[in-house]
């Protein structure tokens, strides 16, 4: 069995093909990974009076809310600077009632740079959570580029 070679217009195509395949590999825009920080030392204390005005809202019932803010050491081993990094955990009363029934995004840190650094973090509970909070399963993700 004898092979017919290939027409011009099929060879060229497939040459061209195998341009942009390898030209795609270089000029691609570098992938969005999402870095792991470790959030430590976490403590927390009154928003000042500017910041602790507010009220927590379920449904169509309003009550009342007080603000804190959260405050720790965030740890970024990537070696690059963090931007828009995602913070999780719970936060229970005295009583252990949970702050957020159904939500444990409890905001961001804009930048984390490489190393160790402080954050701070607002928050409102509902007014009727007894102090002494408890914050329990901190940490959050960063990424090395805007996400939009």
């Amino acid at each position: 069995m004898r092979l017919k070679p290939l027409p011009l217009r099929t060879g060229l195509m497939a040459i061209a093909l195998c341009f942009l395949t390898l030209t795609s590999w270089f000029f691609s825009p570098p992938a969005l990974a999402v870095v792991q920080v470790r959030l430590f030392d976490l403590g927390y204390k009154d928003c000042p009076p500017e910041l602790a005005e507010g009220t927590v809202n379920s449904g169509d019932i309003a009550a009342g809310a007080s603000c804190f803010l959260i405050t720790g050491q965030a740890e970024n081993k990537s070696g690059k600077t963090l931007v828009d990094a995602d913070v999780f955990g719970r936060i229970y009363d005295v009583n252990n009632n949970i702050a957020m029934q159904n939500r444990t995004r409890l905001g961001s840190i804009d930048t984390v740079p490489p190393g160790i650094s402080p954050f701070e973090l607002r928050v409102s509970v509902p007014e009727a959570l007894e102090p002494p909070l408890r914050l329990e399963q901190f940490k959050s993700t960063g990424f090395s580029t805007k996400v939009r």
